[in-house]
């Protein structure tokens, strides 16, 4: 997925991946610019209340102090943002926080006369808009966004544009060497090629095939030349510019993850707790396998017998309570009742 939205293209025909800046990232640079403008207003103050103490008494009147802040302030809504872009490369402050960068419609280096334009119509009728405030502010809201690259007024006067300076990392296969030059590679003297370099090759190689003829044979033809001229020896066999860039980034590329495995071990070695320790699994008796069928299982191993001289512990036996003795219920005497004798038979 491509997030350029700019239209930029460059000389050799091929598009910028390059994104503009909205109305979101605009404001925040223009208020991360007015703090900074703040600081610079109340140190000139402090500045100009100092020299004017030191100046004769009466020398400093009215016209004196307001001259003075009539420069000032021309000075931080002009003069600020006009050199900030002429030797900053088209960012402020602001924009630099943020990421952003002012350059012409044609993708070139803003020059004075659109930076200078560019804050003219700012201060006349955007920020701090001395001609309408209010309906200039929601003027200039609509142009930027309504707008398909998101200019304000004062772009489309001065033909820039403002874009932003990081572009969202995208991951790329990493080129390796074919098999006939691996060994060549391996004995490449790579201490003279920057790190500049290597990311040009590594991006032409990354969009190579989105490229078109000639630029695409000139720009192989470019970065081979500059590669050569930084790195020895020289190939064995004549191969093509892009595999020999392929051949030169694999191997820096493999040295550099070797230099990361080794340090990482000497960095283990040293400070054992600042290396990654990984977790330890549970160990877990295995289940015992069930008996097939058919087959007798194994008696159980017999324990080993004591030595006659080992002490064996003898647990004491149990204290035995006596049984209750059972509840004893009280006798009652059988009384037998007196017999007559008178009543028998035969008496």
């Amino acid at each position: 997925m491509s997030w350029s939205d700019a239209g930029l293209v460059s000389g050799e025909a091929v598009e910028l991946d390059v994104r503009v800046a909205r109305l979101g990232s605009r404001v925040l640079a223009l208020l991360l610019d007015v703090v900074v403008q703040a600081g610079i207003a109340v140190a000139l103050a402090v500045l100009a209340a100092l020299a004017f103490s030191a100046l004769p008494f009466g020398f400093v009147d009215a016209a004196l102090t307001g001259a003075t802040g009539t420069v000032a302030l021309v000075g931080l809504l002009v003069g600020y943002p006009v050199l900030f872009e002429r030797f900053n490369n088209g960012r402020t402050p602001g924009k630099a926080a943020v990421g952003l960068r002012v350059v012409s419609v044609d993708g070139a280096p803003v020059g004075v006369r659109q930076s200078l334009t560019r804050a003219l119509v700012g201060v006349a009728v955007e920020w701090p808009g001395l001609v309408l405030p209010l309906l200039s502010w929601v003027a200039g809201v609509t142009v930027m966004l309504t707008d398909r690259r998101g200019r304000r007024l004062g772009d489309l006067v001065a033909g820039t544009l403002v874009v932003h300076t990081r572009a969202a990392a995208v991951w790329r296969p990493v080129p390796t060497a074919v098999p006939p030059l691996v060994g060549w590679a391996y004995t490449l003297d790579l201490t003279r090629l920057d790190d500049d370099l290597a990311l040009a090759a590594r991006q032409y190689l990354a969009r190579v095939h989105q490229l078109v003829e000639p630029a695409r044979s000139r720009l192989a033809r470019g970065l081979w030349a500059e590669v050569a001229a930084v790195t020895t020896p020289p190939p064995p066999l004549p191969a093509p510019e892009t595999v020999y860039l392929a051949a030169v980034l694999g191997e820096r590329h493999r040295r550099a993850v070797h230099r990361l495995h080794r340090t990482r071990a000497v960095t283990a070695a040293l400070w054992p707790e600042l290396a990654p320790v990984p977790a330890a699994e549970p160990i877990r008796p295995a289940a015992p396998e069930p008996p097939r069928p058919g087959t007798r299982s194994a008696p159980a191993a017999p324990r080993p017998a004591a030595p006659a001289d080992t002490p064996v512990a003898v647990s004491p036996a149990p204290a035995v309570r006596p049984a209750a003795a059972p509840p004893t219920q009280a006798t009652v005497p059988l009384v037998r009742p007196p017999v007559d004798t008178a009543d028998r038979p035969g008496a």
